[in-house]
């Protein structure tokens, strides 16, 4: 058989598998509908527990001024009464777009912005992914180029789907859009705060880390998340210097 004649067969023998796993390459799925097995059933992707990962992120010596801890203190005051019951609207304005707008991840002269209900999407062989993500810091100012990091899920503490495989999907798009080995993120359930480190192996294999919980009540923990958020704020301000 001719060699050109075989390869073709054979991957029409793939797609005929992943429809009949009910996953049609040809037709989109949107971020917010992805399940673990649907990943699964489509690249080979791993969780790693190796909380080592994140130490040099976690650890950087950043110190809060009074201002940041005082402003961290009365958000606990005010809304730790009510955060677990709050719906995911209410979080996100309420309480961590207050975080967010406090960091102020956006640059103008560097020419980065964050993004709320912004889309996304991609496409190759494997994937076809498509579309609004809660939140992301990207190159542009009024429209979204390049996601450099932290394509984010919010969700209720009472209910949804679980933020994790959304996260993936997002993370695993920016990954093939940049072209890049390695690409970090975050999901929130209620006042929970987990980071994500994705990172690509070899072509559709990939591999990532959970951080332990980060809850959001907790003064101490608080302080951790806005660290982690400052970590990342300077870690893209370098690379947009370094690289454009």
């Amino acid at each position: 058989m001719d060699k050109k004649v075989l390869i073709k067969e054979i991957e029409e023998l793939k797609k005929e598998i992943l429809i009949l796993k009910g996953i049609n390459q040809n037709k989109s799925k949107a971020f917010s509908d992805v399940k673990i097995k649907d990943l699964t059933n489509l690249v080979d992707i791993k969780k790693v527990i190796d909380k080592s990962r994140f130490n040099i992120w976690f650890n950087k010596d950043i110190l809060l001024s009074k201002d940041i801890e005082s402003f961290l203190e009365d958000l606990i005051s005010e809304y730790e009464p009510v955060l677990s019951n709050f719906n995911e609207d209410t979080l996100k304005v309420k309480f961590i777009g207050t975080i967010l707008n406090k960091i102020k991840f956006a640059n103008f002269d560097l020419n980065i912005n964050d993004f709320y209900h912004s889309p996304l999407n991609f496409k190759n062989d494997k994937l076809n992914f498509n579309g609004y993500c809660d939140f992301y810091i990207a190159k542009g100012l009024y429209e979204a180029e390049k996601p450099y990091f932290f394509i984010q899920e919010y969700k209720p503490s009472m209910g949804g789907t679980h933020p994790e495989p959304q996260l993936l999907a997002e993370l695993i798009c920016a990954i093939e859009l940049n072209e890049w080995k390695v690409i970090k993120g975050a999901y929130i359930i209620g006042a929970i705060w987990n980071f994500v480190i994705l990172e690509k192996l070899e072509d559709n294999k990939y591999q990532y880390f959970v951080s332990s919980n980060f809850d959001s009540t907790d003064i101490e923990k608080l302080k951790g998340i806005y660290k982690n958020l400052l970590f990342i704020k300077d870690e893209i301000i370098e690379m947009v210097k370094k690289n454009g």
